[in-house]
């Protein structure tokens, strides 16, 4: 266990990570990582970016079934070397960007060995450099898989809900992280808030703890307010940009897309 542990610490320092790459996070499940990181992909692609989602959660994936997709290729393969990683991106035409689907129900791939993981995020780097912009939805937790991906991000955005365990589960993630890289760029982005001010409020919960306790101030990427929009979108299978693009939510993630973009 120690073993693992200092790998892990050494490989993440080690770690430079792809200028190009957006991590999205949460220590928490069911806080909206997939649905935020397929509207992202979208927005980004619209903005004109060449851009790649992969579907970091290894074992529970579910980006391609929130798309809709049934492809033919997807991580299952890549790590048993069927084929290579640049091999099993497909493009999503309504979206118009390209994904790297995961295998569902898979949980072996959550847990790859060492020099598994490290080839595959060696691979993803290297394929980065095809696209402006690769987002990460990486699985819940705080557990191996999941800090080596985000190492690979030079931002990463820790999305959080007013729930006390996805707070603390937030905070969990932005510690681990910032203990073994001092310098990660961590940004909170508020999703499903009663309204903006409740919003605010919950970010000021995070940010008064990582202040008292951490002595950092990881900036606000922006609060998405609770839109039935998002759940009929995922219901049919269909980005929230193409079903329903004037909804409020598309909205705040559009904005969210065209800060990232300024800010570089």
């Amino acid at each position: 266990m120690n073993e693992a542990k200092n790998f892990n610490v050494q490989s993440l320092h080690d770690k430079v990570p792809c200028q190009n790459m957006i991590a999205i996070a949460s220590g928490k499940g069911g806080v909206g990582k997939t649905w935020l990181s397929i509207t992202l992909s979208h927005a980004l692609s619209n903005l004109g970016c060449r851009t790649l989602l992969f579907d970091g959660d290894l074992g529970l994936a579910n980006v391609d079934i929130q798309l809709g997709l049934a492809p033919n290729k997807d991580m299952g393969g890549v790590l048993t070397g069927r084929y290579a990683l640049k091999d099993a991106a497909v493009r999503y035409p309504e979206g118009g960007f390209d994904v790297l689907a995961g295998r569902s129900g898979s949980g072996s791939l959550a847990n790859l060995p060492a020099q598994r993981l490290s080839h595959l995020t060696s691979d993803l780097a290297s394929l980065s450099d095809s696209y402006d912009r690769v987002i990460l939805d990486l699985g819940a937790g705080i557990d191996r898989t999941v800090r080596q991906l985000a190492a690979q991000a030079q931002v990463c955005l820790v999305i959080t809900t007013d729930e006390p365990t996805s707070l603390t589960d937030a905070y969990a993630f932005i510690k681990l992280t910032k203990m073994q890289r001092p310098d990660a760029d961590l940004r909170v982005i508020v999703n499903m808030a009663e309204t903006e001010h409740d919003g605010h409020k919950t970010y000021n919960t995070i940010r008064k703890a990582c202040e008292s306790f951490l002595k950092i101030t990881p900036p606000l990427a922006g609060i998405i307010v609770k839109d039935s929009k998002i759940k009929e979108a995922i219901r049919n299978q269909t980005p929230l940009l193409v079903r329903y693009p004037t909804s409020p939510a598309a909205e705040r993630v559009e904005q969210i897309a065209r800060n990232l973009l300024s800010d570089r």
